[in-house]
Parts: C-alpha cells; structure tokens; sequence
C-alpha cells in the first residue's frame, strides 16, 4: 500500500505560534495521525491514515484495502507483542466511513455539488523528557483551514464562516472534552508505550550533511541540509555575520528513503548583492555538538551538484523534536 501524507493545510497562526514553540522546548517524542479524505473518482483512496513515531512513519490504511501497512521493523515487533495496536486500529477503521460522510456535509455547507475535494485531519500528542505533554488538532478543507482546537482555552477556532456551525456544536456537546481526554491521555500512553518498547531505535541520531549551491550564478541559493534523524532541524542565513530573515523560503521537511530527512532553505538576492557580501547557511540540530555554519557556495554543473565543504565553529548544543511529518506535497486537481 502506498503510504503518503497529503498536507496542504495552511496552518492557522496559533498553530504555526505552537510549532515555533515546540522547537525551542523541543519536545522528545511525537506521535502523529494524518487522516484524509477525498471525494470519489481520482486515483487516490476516498480515505487514507497515516501515523508516525518521532517523524518516522509506523504504518498506514487506505479504505481500498482496508488493512494496515506497517514500514518498519520494530512496529512489526510492537503489533505482535502489544494491545495499544487494537485502540489504534479500531480508531482508524471507525473514522473511515464518518470521515467520507463528513466530507459530503462540508460539501453542503460550501454549496459544492462536483469536482475534487479534500479533507484533512491532522492530530497528536508530544511528550517531553520532563513530562510536560501537548496535543494538537486541526481540520483543513480543500487546502484551507478550517477548525483548529485550542486546548488552553478549550474552544474551536473557525478559520471559515462555514466552520461556525460546526464549532458551536462541537463546544455545546463538550466534544472539546473527549478530545483533550484523547490527546493528553489514550494519545500519550501509545507514545510512551512505543517509547518504551523500542528506545534504541527511535533515539538513534544522525547528523546532517550541509551543502550551498546555484544551479546558475544568477539563481537564488540554496543551503540544502539531507540525511539527518530526528527530523527537528532549524536553518537559518546570516550577511556579514549578522542574522538574515528577509528573502528567505524555508521549505518543509521531508523524508529520505532510508529514513531520514532532508531540508532546504532558499536565498534570493542579486548576483551584487552576493558578489559584495557574505553569505552563510548555519544550520542546528541536536546530533550537532557545534552549529555548523557553510559560507563556500557552488554552481551546478551540467544539473549536477559539485561537492562544497563543510565547517563547524561555535559550540552549541540545540535539543529540538517536531512532530510533523514525512511529507508529499500535493497540488490541489481542480477540475476533477
């Protein structure tokens, strides 16, 4: 079963608040669900769920085959030792027809009656080294969002006027409640329990190998960071030694083949503007005992990428886990 995650979800600025904050606490474990519907007639499952551990995907299910897919070693281990597998299946296989009905309504209250629709939800929970654990919950549709749970206020946020109904019957039948039971309870004894049956694995660390490179001498720069575990990384520009934030597109984190990940960050600027200053890509993660910081740059050649250099300066040690997720990129089919 091809198992992928669909996120076209422009986070609410609440969560995008969160996020930043759990990389600076850094939370040491995650446990992730991604569920997403779509209308029928593409190529794609009408609903599909993925789950990860740390940023590691543990398994998913699609309603074609209606079985779970599990993609790693231990979670083979886990399912055939453990009970927590029964919870987590029964919560998958109960959401697959509500979660097909539930996109048919927001097709009502849209007033859509055809074409390609999406809905997405995306829940979890992070549990740090000193106890302190989070939960997080939000919905998006067609790529927008939609409902966001607040757990400090115990409240929806509507992103949309559409989502309005849904929030108020949600905050007057106390749904808010069954969610923060979920999330900072059932969601957290999973963690712990994988945390606990499989230590070596999901503690493993890697560190990333940085390069800088132009496919030409006039083309934005690209600090690209690849092969590095956990997935929490931060990357960021300095000119002239002091920090650069403007002309900068941080991409999203993604997933290598051999379970790892690989990010980017983009650096648009003048071919002058590069000529008469310096530029350098520093990049943090926990694995590095130093900030590693790359100023030489080089211009692909032939579409190939010539090997730069590394160096690392500065002591600094930065613990940082994200729980979000090996991630496929999905434009929108309109039309269909």
């Amino acid at each position: 079963i091809p198992c992928f995650i669909v996120l076209i979800i422009s986070l609410h600025p609440i969560i995008t608040s969160l996020w930043f904050w759990f990389f600076i606490v850094a939370a040491t474990h995650s446990l992730q669900f991604f569920y997403t519907g779509v209308t029928p007639g593409s190529s794609f499952p009408e609903f599909t769920a993925v789950g990860q551990v740390d940023g590691e995907q543990g398994g998913c299910y699609d309603s074609n085959s209606k079985k779970v897919s599990l993609k790693t070693n231990w979670i083979w281990k886990v399912w055939n030792d453990l009970d927590q597998w029964k919870g987590i299946a029964q919560h998958v296989t109960t959401h697959d027809v509500n979660f097909r009905d539930s996109l048919i309504y927001l097709m009502k209250l849209f007033n859509q009656t055809k074409g390609f629709h999406i809905l997405q939800h995306t829940f979890g929970c992070e549990l740090d080294d000193d106890g302190s654990k989070r939960g997080f919950s939000l919905y998006g549709y067609d790529g927008e969002d939609f409902l966001v749970l607040d757990l400090n206020t115990f409240t929806y946020i509507a992103s949309v006027s559409q989502s309005v109904p849904i929030k108020r019957q949600w905050e007057e039948a106390e749904y808010v409640t069954y969610q923060k039971h979920f999330l900072l309870y059932e969601c957290i004894g999973w963690l712990k329990t994988f945390v606990e049956y499989d230590r070596s694995t999901l503690k493993r660390k890697v560190s990333p190998e940085v390069s800088v490179f132009q496919k030409d001498s006039s083309s934005p720069v690209v600090c690209h960071a690849t092969g590095f575990f956990p997935k929490a990384v931060m990357i960021t520009w300095q000119k002239n030694g002091e920090e650069l934030n403007e002309d900068v597109d941080l991409r999203e984190t993604l997933p290598n083949e051999d379970g790892t990940f690989q990010k980017r960050s983009i650096l648009t600027l003048s071919p002058e503007e590069l000529k008469n200053n310096n530029y350098t890509c520093v990049v943090h993660h926990e694995e590095l005992e130093k900030m590693m910081q790359v100023s030489e740059r080089r211009v692909l050649s032939g579409g190939s990428l010539v090997g730069t250099m590394v160096g690392a300066v500065m002591a600094f040690f930065l613990l940082l886990v994200m729980g979000f997720v090996g991630v496929f990129i999905w434009k929108k089919m309109s039309g269909k």
